[in-house]
C-alpha cells in the first residue's frame, strides 16, 4: 500500500469557512462519535482549484446503520452501494462508508461477465478506499479531526497539472463502470483540464459498452454533461471521443448530414450555458429538443412531400424519432411533453394574426419556443422573419399586441350592376 502524503493546514489552502455549514456539522458528529469522518472527491478538489463546490461528500469508517442512528434525518439508499442521505431541508449531504477491495463474497461484490460492478457493499479502511475511487483528482480527503489533506494517489501533481488521470488500470476501470468515460469527459469540460493519455485510450475503443448501462442512468449523466455550465466543451469532448453517437445516435448521424445543424447545435449549448453562469433556470427540455430537432424536422418533411397533413407529418415524425432515443436515454414524460409542445409551435409561430397566433402567444411554452426559433434563425434557417415578429411583437403595450393579433378583416365585395 503506497504511504500518503498528509499536507497540513498550512500547506494547503482550504478553509472550514469556505465548507458548507451542514457538512460539518455531519463531519464534527461523526468525529465526536468516535468515527473518523472526511470530506472527500469533488468538493475538496474544487476548493484546492478556488472553486466553489456543487456538493460536500463525506467518507466515513461508520457503517450506514451507525450514520442513521447519529442522524434522524438521515436515509438509507442505494442497492449497487449504500449510502446515508441526511437531509436538511432541500439540502443533501452524502455520507459514504469506506468500501473495501473487491472480494469473492456474493453477498458483497457482484461482477457481471463483462467485468461491470453491479453490487458492490464490502466496507473497508480508509487506505482501500482510496484506490476503489475513479480519478486521482477525486481522491483526495480532508481530515476534520485535524483540517489536513491526506493524498495516497499523489492527486495534487494531477491537480497542479491539470489532468483527469483514472486510478489503476482505466480499461478495467471503464469495463467496472462504463459510465466512467462520461465522468471523464465532464469533469474535463468543468476544468479545463485534459485527460491523461493512459486513461483517454481506451474510451476511443469502449465507447459502445455504455449501451449496457440503464437509460435512466445514462439520462441523468447526459443531464449533468449538458447542464454543467460547460455544455459546449463537454459536448465538443463527446463527438472528439466517440460518445455521441453511443448517447445520441441520430443526432450524431444529422450532423454528418448537415453541417449546419451543429452550428445550431453550438447556439442552443451556448445559450444553456450563459443561462447557468448567469443563474437563470434551464429545462432539459430545451436541450433534448435541440439534439433530436434535426431528425425531426427531417422525417417530417419526408412525410409532407407524401401528402401528409402537416401537424399529422410532425406527430409521426415524433413517433418515429423519440421512442429510438428513449430506449438509450430514458425521460420523465413531461420533459417529452415539454419537447413536442416546443416542436409542434415552431409551424405555428408562422402565425402573425389572428385566433391562431393568439393561441401561439398564450400557450404555456412560448417564450421556449420562440428562443428555439430565434436560435434556429441566428444558427442560418429561414425563419428570421417570424423571430423579429414575435420579438417587436413582446416589446409592444398590450393593446398595440391586440391591434397587431386582431384578425384582417377583408374588404366587403362589392355588389354586382344588375345588367338591366
Amino acid at each position: 500500500m503506497t504511504e500518503a502524503n498528509i499536507i497540513s493546514r498550512g500547506e494547503h489552502g482550504i478553509s472550514r469557512e469556505q465548507i458548507d455549514d451542514n457538512a460539518l456539522k455531519v463531519l464534527y458528529r461523526l468525529h465526536n462519535a468516535g468515527f473518523q469522518a472526511y470530506l472527500v472527491g469533488g468538493g475538496v478538489r474544487d476548493l484546492l482549484l478556488g472553486l466553489e463546490p456543487k456538493d460536500f461528500d463525506i467518507a466515513t469508517d461508520a457503517t450506514p446503520d451507525e450514520v442513521r442512528g447519529l442522524f434522524r434525518n438521515c436515509r438509507l439508499i442505494g442497492r449497487r452501494f449504500r449510502l446515508a442521505h441526511i437531509h436538511f431541508g432541500r439540502e443533501i449531504i452524502e455520507v459514504a462508508t469506506f468500501r473495501g477491495a473487491h472480494s469473492t463474497d456474493k453477498n458483497g461484490v457482484l461482477d457481471d461477465s463483462s467485468g461491470r460492478i453491479l453490487r458492490d457493499n464490502v466496507y473497508g479502511t480508509l487506505e482501500e478506499d482510496v484506490w476503489r475511487r475513479d480519478f486521482k483528482v477525486n481522491a483526495l480527503y480532508y481530515n476534520i479531526a485535524d483540517f489536513s489533506v491526506i493524498d495516497y494517489t499523489r492527486a495534487m501533481s494531477d491537480i497542479n497539472d491539470r489532468t483527469i488521470r483514472m486510478i489503476g488500470d482505466a480499461e478495467t476501470r471503464y469495463r467496472e463502470d462504463p459510465v466512467r468515460m462520461l465522468r471523464a469527459v465532464r469533469f474535463a469540460a468543468k476544468l479545463d483540464f485534459k485527460i491523461h493519455k493512459d486513461s483517454e485510450q481506451p474510451i476511443y475503443q469502449l465507447a459502445s459498452i455504455l449501451a449496457e448501462i440503464p437509460a435512466a442512468r445514462l439520462f441523468d449523466e447526459a443531464i449533468k454533461l449538458f447542464h454543467s455550465g460547460y455544455a459546449v466543451k463537454s459536448f465538443e469532448l463527446l463527438r472528439h471521443y466517440g460518445l455521441l453517437p453511443v448517447l445520441f445516435p441520430q443526432t450524431a448521424a444529422a450532423i454528418n448530414q448537415d453541417a449546419e445543424y451543429e452550428v445550431f447545435l453550438i447556439k442552443v449549448l451556448q445559450n444553456t450555458d450563459r443561462r447557468i453562469i448567469d443563474g437563470m433556470t434551464v429545462n432539459p427540455a430545451f436541450v433534448l429538443a435541440a439534439l433530436l430537432w434535426h431528425p425531426v424536422i427531417t422525417q417530417s418533411k419526408l412525410l409532407l412531400a407524401d401528402g401528409m397533413p402537416v401537424n399529422l407529418a410532425m406527430q409521426k415524425a415524433i413517433d418515429k424519432v423519440l421512442p429510438v432515443q428513449l430506449r438509450i436515454t430514458s425521460m420523465p414524460k413531461r420533459l417529452s411533453m415539454i419537447m413536442k409542445d416546443i416542436w409542434f409551435l415552431q409551424e405555428r409561430l408562422k402565425n402573425h394574426s389572428g385566433k391562431r397566433a393568439v393561441s401561439v402567444f398564450t400557450h404555456q411554452r412560448f417564450r421556449a419556443a420562440y428562443d428555439f426559433l430565434c436560435l434556429r434563425s441566428a444558427a442560418g434557417e429561414n425563419v428570421e422573419k417570424d423571430c423579429q415578429f414575435w420579438t417587436r411583437f413582446q416589446e409592444l403595450e398590450e393593446k398595440e399586441q391586440e391591434k397587431v393579433l386582431r384578425p384582417k378583416r377583408r374588404p366587403p365585395a362589392r355588389a354586382k350592376k344588375s345588367s338591366k
